[in-house]
């Protein structure tokens, strides 16, 4: 594959989570050429070269988001752990510690990519500017999208009338001769 296709499909793979800019286990370890267990189990032997700005750990909800948005993460779905965000220099990191050829390869193309990435919002401030107030906006959407749902919700479930005693009506009262 040309370097310019790999480009793409790297950078098509770069999410923004938490504010940055991070390529999920899957995903890198698809570059690199091993599997995500593989890559996890050496990110857990190397602990000490992956601090917090390097890798963490999506929420559940930060997964369930991820999912939603990426139709190629689908079988993230139905797994029980949570995948890892690596930053640009996790992404470096992780091939340091796989040390195979491609691995070295691979992490040259992710980080070619992120200061590609970085270059075009940094040419254009007015484009970042835009940017972050769609991702505002869409926020606020979803929150209010949440609260229509809502009411709908309410308005559908059937509400039925207090159900009448049936009998005659007994008084406590004395009747007076």
């Amino acid at each position: 594959m040309s370097k310019i296709v790999l480009l793409k499909k790297i950078s098509e793979r770069i999410l923004l989570i938490r504010g940055e800019k991070v390529i999920l286990d899957s995903d890198l370890a698809a570059f690199y050429g091993v599997t995500t267990k593989r890559l996890n189990e050496q990110v857990k032997r190397n602990r000490g070269r992956f601090p917090a700005d390097f890798v963490f750990q999506l929420s559940a909800g930060e997964k369930l988001e991820v999912v939603a948005k990426c139709d190629h993460l689908a079988k993230l779905k139905f797994s029980k752990t949570r995948p890892f965000a690596f930053t640009e220099h996790g992404a470096l990191m992780a091939a340091s510690v796989l040390s195979s050829r491609r691995a070295i390869q691979a992490s040259v193309l992710i980080v070619r990519t992120f200061v590609q990435l970085r270059r075009i919002l940094a040419l254009n401030p007015e484009l970042s500017y835009r940017l972050k107030t769609i991702e505002e906006r869409l926020v606020a959407h979803d929150a209010e999208i949440d609260s229509l749902v809502e009411v709908l919700r309410q308005l559908n479930s059937p509400r039925l009338p207090p159900k009448r005693r049936i009998g005659f009506a007994h008084s406590d009262s004395k009747i007076q001769d």
